[in-house]
């Protein structure tokens, strides 16, 4: 038996692995970051930790392919784009954020919505929902609409909003003080900031 038969088999008989994570891409541990572009770096970092409460790492940057074709090969992105600068944060328990300001010939300046191809958002864990509306509402983030609890499905059990960042960004709060149904069903569990 080879080594890594034998730590996969010791991981699965603790519990740390669970035998269907076993496929798909080797050594995969789980998200280290979400990368974004955002149109003004400072004021994406200042949003993210002075509103949010997430803590900013270490910049880096700039980044230029100059005369070559390295921005196009390896970001897919315009041979020409620069990365003038960009930053991590972290935002408590969860992946990381790559936070990116790009410059580039063909940028487009208007971000996804969500029904957009590439569309996406950022959902952020709140253990008092009530709580942290309110306070995007005093710091003057807009909020979409009213919070919603899920009552049926798989996800019942769980309550979310949507709010915007200043330049345009879709967020999400999440909460599921008590679970969510298809805990109920399912032997595996979604990754979860309650454990």
């Amino acid at each position: 038996m080879r080594i890594a038969s034998i730590l996969l088999a010791a991981s699965l008989a603790a519990g740390q692995v669970n035998a269907a994570d076993t496929n798909g891409l080797p050594g995969m541990a789980g998200v280290d970051h979400i990368g974004i572009t955002v149109p003004d770096l400072d004021q994406a970092v200042t949003f993210f930790t002075g509103v949010l409460g997430c803590t900013a790492f270490y910049p880096l940057g700039p980044f230029s392919g100059g005369d070559s074709a390295w921005m196009q090969d390896h970001l897919n992105v315009d041979p020409k784009a620069t990365i003038p600068a960009m930053r991590l944060v972290r935002c408590g328990n969860g992946a990381n954020l790559e936070i990116f300001q790009y410059s580039a010939p063909d940028q487009n300046a208007v971000p996804p919505r969500n029904s957009d191809i590439g569309g996406h958002h950022i959902a952020f864990y709140t253990t008092d929902m009530a709580a942290a509306v309110a306070y995007l509402q005093d710091q003057n983030v807009q909020v979409l609409g009213a919070p919603t609890t899920m009552t049926e499905g798989p996800s019942a059990g769980e309550t979310w909003v949507y709010f915007m960042a200043p330049w345009g960004l879709q967020l999400e709060l999440v909460s599921y003080p008590g679970g969510k149904a298809y805990e109920d069903s399912f032997e595996g569990r979604l990754w979860d900031p309650r454990s």
